[in-house]
């Protein structure tokens, strides 16, 4: 199964025994990201080594891990279905809107790649063109 993976659920890889650090290691998934994601991922660093309770040289190999188990992909390859994901948007209220824009990347990579979004973010599934699956139904079609 192809996923687009949000950054929350990313962050979530630097958890022990999080679902996603888990489930993402399964052969059956092939993960993909906004290389935005990592920017993220860097930009919130202090936070997840805080939360995750890891040093910084773990953070450091865990990334690299996740790197190796997540394909990121650039800009150039997704962005001409930016425009596309700013059309899911546009029948939302302007705060849904204003919230949603920073996942623009997510909706264009997906659509790039024709597969789901994995998200727990319930305002991601206020449009109804890109399947937003959470955790716990990534876990439901894996088990099944």
């Amino acid at each position: 199964m192809r996923l687009v993976v949000d950054s929350n659920i990313l962050f979530t890889f630097f958890w022990k025994n999080s679902a996603f650090n888990k489930l993402s290691l399964k052969q059956e998934l092939n993960l993909f990201s906004p290389f935005y994601a990592l920017t993220e991922i860097n930009k919130y660093s202090q936070e997840i080594i805080k939360k995750a309770k890891i040093s910084e040289k773990e953070f450091k190999i865990l990334k690299d891990e996740l790197a190796n188990n997540i394909e990121f992909i650039s800009i150039k390859e997704y962005s001409l279905f930016i425009k596309q994901a700013q059309n899911l948007i546009k029948d939302l209220t302007e705060y849904e809107k204003n919230e949603l824009l920073n996942d623009l990347d997510f909706f264009a990579l997906a659509l790039k790649l024709n597969c789901p979004i994995w998200s727990n973010d319930k305002l991601l599934k206020k449009q109804d063109k890109i399947s937003v699956l959470n955790t716990k139904e990534i876990i439901s079609l894996i088990d099944n």
